[in-house]
């Protein structure tokens, strides 16, 4: 019940004007002006079944899936609600509208599901990795995300039951090595940065040493991210920073992938990044297929 609660929340954490904004522009990017093959089928009233044609994927997506189709005048019916874990082929939901309605949001639709799911399976595994070694921390995500389709992609994680990690620049602070050649040194750009963004925000450090860390810790960062390190030595540095500085938050990141994502845990590690999440992340596949009339039943 606390799953399906978190799940009821997150689905409804984006605003309709948001939903209605991305669909649009979604759209007008697949038909910027004429449509030619729309216009052979008409505007007779079909009906479509969604399915799923991947094996155990969650699904994810589905409010963007949903805006689309009601841009283009379409209606949706869920079989599957969000989150759940869809065995192939799989009728997921039924699409009904005017004939060219629904092939002009074929298309923008399905990419907004396919990828979100496969972004979200990805995920729910991920979890269930740290679950069940059971590491205390998060697993999360990056901002290696396609331009253009962030939000959708860090929707998908919080399906799968991970971090968004933060979600652009305006968020949390983060001070990455080339923020810190082109100030001087860390503990300059950790004070002007907190000068900046004052008690609101939380200010990570992205460190290559241990030395680093200190120095960071020391002048002020909530959180050390100890980047490209050996799961080893990560373990050895983050021992010692979390023994000098106890409320410190230290995030591994760099090199980690689902095979060797086990060997990063540590009880002095509180979070662990994954570009891999969005980047080469596998697609679910779903396709949508209107019926023949005869064959409606």
């Amino acid at each position: 019940h606390h799953a399906e609660g978190m799940l009821f929340l997150i689905v409804h954490s984006i605003p309709n004007y948001t939903l209605t904004r991305l669909a649009r522009e979604w759209l007008a990017e697949d038909t910027p002006n004429f449509d030619p093959a729309g216009a052979c089928v008409g505007s007779e009233e079909v009906e479509a079944k969604l399915l799923c044609k991947t094996p155990h994927t969650v699904l994810a997506g589905s409010p963007f899936f949903t805006a689309v189709f009601t841009e283009v005048g379409c209606t949706v019916d869920w079989i599957y609600q969000e989150g759940a874990v869809i065995d192939a082929v799989t009728v997921t939901a039924v699409v009904r509208g005017p004939a060219r309605c629904l092939l002009l949001g074929e298309r923008p639709a399905l990419n907004c599901l396919s990828r979100a799911s496969g972004i979200a399976t990805r995920c729910s595994r991920l979890k269930l990795t740290a679950k069940s070694a059971g590491w205390h921390g998060e697993v999360a995500g990056t901002r290696k995300t396609t331009p253009g389709f962030r939000l959708v992609e860090k929707y998908a994680m919080l399906v799968g039951g991970i971090s968004m990690h933060r979600q652009d620049l305006s968020g949390m602070v983060m001070l990455k090595d080339n923020h810190v050649w082109a100030s001087g040194s860390i503990t300059k750009v950790v004070k002007v940065a907190r000068s900046v963004c004052g008690f609101s925000s939380k200010i990570e450090v992205e460190c290559c040493s241990t030395a680093e860390g200190r120095e960071a810790a020391a002048a002020g960062a909530d959180i050390i991210m100890l980047d490209n390190f050996q799961p080893q030595e990560l373990h050895v540095a983050a021992r010692d920073l979390k023994n000098e500085f106890p409320s410190l938050q230290i995030e591994a990141s760099g090199g980690v992938i689902p095979e060797n994502l086990a060997s990063y845990f540590s009880s002095h590690v509180d979070i662990i990044s994954l570009g891999c999440i969005t980047q080469g992340c596998p697609v679910s596949d779903f396709s949508l297929k209107v019926q023949k009339p005869d064959t409606k039943k």
